[in-house]
């Protein structure tokens, strides 16, 4: 298919130059992939990419020259890539792939556009546009991709089992594009046949580095509706190969007539209001990162999805199988499951050879502490309670309290609504005694230092002994969080305990 574009797609200064600059090296070029198909779908796109029946190293080089930007080069991949008016330009000569069953690496040749638009992954993401001077602007649909748009169909442009076993990734790419794509004004599904062979290439999982696996969950986790791609995930079968935890928190078990929620259902629904809660919240400018500055910690609106924190509501229930209890008096019952998953976190992030910073640790206190706020809805807010939670949580504290507001699920609409209307409640007791307490980010206005300097003794359990009780008084409002109340309270204690000032 080869149609002319008239909307304006190409009006760009740098696809101008980049014909001009193409021609004057007897090269042809073609806008492909991602920006075409996002052009149709009304969608902005800062990203281009540009194949050309050539080296496309030279072309970057000779395009940056001309618009006076640095050219990143990676030979490696035969990729070079600029920036030019907010614009992020990659620039790939024209390939053709072959692939070996036991690996994952293709064997990459020279080759034309058809060549290059063979190897795609589905054909919404194989169209092109003309960059050459006779025809700027053509549009080349060997494959039917604007129909495909049109339908809403996941595609590919070879048969699907070739497409899967050459690079299994492409699996979870179908599903990714089915997540990102659907909208409220249209679903983008998979055709049948597809479905049918990821489930029959889904061993193929296994030859593939965790690394590409997880970068592709991560942008399923970012859309507005991640639940889509996890339930596409679990009926094709991969889900099992990436994140077996997540199925086991499949089916409900029945003891005495009584069954226990459906918790793989909860967690996607959990997932899915932390992304539309966040979303909102985003929008609304209500949520802030922190960030350290040349050793400075700034404070900093936040503009986009956390990804952590959807990783947080993936696997804040992920212990439930294991800590599943039936009481007879009580029903079912699945205590400590946040001590247990929190304790998981560090294993599940190493098998996906996830970082084992301070994101895992963020998600791991956000899975640890995900049921503290419940319990302030259901009990008497206390000052001290909301004081102890604030500790805890620290900078974390909005994120923790999105995750358990959309952790409130249930079929019962007025039950919902009840704990949503006290949930307000602390969130206003929060604000308030953050306003009155300063707890957020404590920091004991009694140190180490100041102890052995009053007391003139040396290292020991006594300082942090005597410092704990401090931390716990303020906590507790027993005394207000300064430094001369603390430093009142820490000399009465000293003092039962025989310790007195030297000076």
């Amino acid at each position: 298919m080869s149609v002319t574009i008239t909307q304006g797609f190409l009006d760009h200064e740098i696809f101008g130059i980049v014909s001009d600059v193409a021609a004057s090296l007897g090269v042809r070029a073609f806008v492909i992939g991602g920006y075409v198909r996002d052009c149709f779908l009304g969608r902005p796109s800062k990203d281009i990419d540009i194949v050309v029946e050539g080296s496309g190293i030279e072309l970057a080089e000779a395009v940056g020259q001309r618009v006076r930007s640095h050219v990143s080069v990676f030979r490696n991949f035969g990729t070079a890539m600029l920036r030019f008016k907010g614009i992020e330009v990659e620039f790939v000569g024209a390939r053709k792939e072959s692939y070996r069953r036991d690996s994952r690496k293709p064997i990459v040749e020279d080759g034309t556009l058809e060549d290059d638009q063979l190897r795609r992954d589905f054909t919404i993401n194989a169209m092109a546009f003309s960059l050459q001077k006779d025809d700027f602007g053509a549009l080349v649909d060997p494959f039917g991709g604007i129909r495909d748009l049109a339908a809403g169909i996941i595609r590919t442009p070879l048969d699907p089992d070739t497409t899967y076993s050459d690079d299994p990734l492409r699996m979870v790419r179908a599903i990714r594009f089915a997540t990102k794509l659907t909208t409220s004004e249209q679903v983008f599904s998979i055709v049948p046949e597809s479905l049918e062979s990821i489930r029959r290439n889904r061993e193929r999982m296994e030859i593939l580095s965790k690394e590409r696996i997880v970068e592709e969950l991560n942008k399923i986790l970012v859309t507005p509706k991640p639940s889509i791609g996890f339930r596409l995930l679990d009926e094709t079968g991969l889900l099992d190969y990436i994140m077996p935890q997540l199925s086991k928190l499949k089916g409900v078990e029945t003891v005495e007539g009584k069954g226990h929620k459906e918790n793989f259902s909860h967690t996607l629904e959990v997932l899915d209001n932390v992304a539309a809660y966040e979303i909102d919240a985003i929008a609304a400018g209500r949520l802030k990162d922190f960030v350290f500055e040349d050793g400075v910690e700034v404070e900093r609106v936040r503009t986009e999805p956390n990804v952590w924190l959807r990783w947080a509501a993936l696997l804040h229930d992920i212990a439930k199988p294991a800590t599943k209890r039936y009481d007879p008096a009580l029903g079912w019952t699945f205590h400590g499951h946040e001590v247990v998953g929190a304790r998981w976190i560090p294993k599940i992030f190493q098998g996906l050879k996830m970082p084992l910073n301070e994101k895992m640790k963020y998600v791991q206190k956000l899975v640890s502490l995900h049921l503290r706020p419940i319990a302030l809805v259901t009990d008497e807010v206390t000052d001290s309670a909301v004081r102890r939670l604030l500790f805890d949580a620290g900078n974390d504290i909005d994120d923790l309290m999105l995750l358990c507001n959309a952790d409130i699920t249930s079929k019962n609409s007025r039950k919902v609504a009840r704990l949503h209307a006290n949930f307000e409640l602390v969130k206003a007791k929060l604000v308030e005694v953050e306003a009155k307490d300063a707890i957020r980010n404590f920091k004991n206005p009694i140190t180490g230092d100041y102890v052995m300097d009053l007391f003139g003794i040396e290292p020991c359990n006594t300082i942090g002994m005597l410092k704990e009780m401090v931390k716990n008084a303020i906590l507790d409002g027993v005394i207000e969080n300064s430094f001369e109340a603390a430093d009142v309270f820490m000399r009465q204690k000293a003092a039962e305990m025989g310790l007195y000032p030297v000076k």
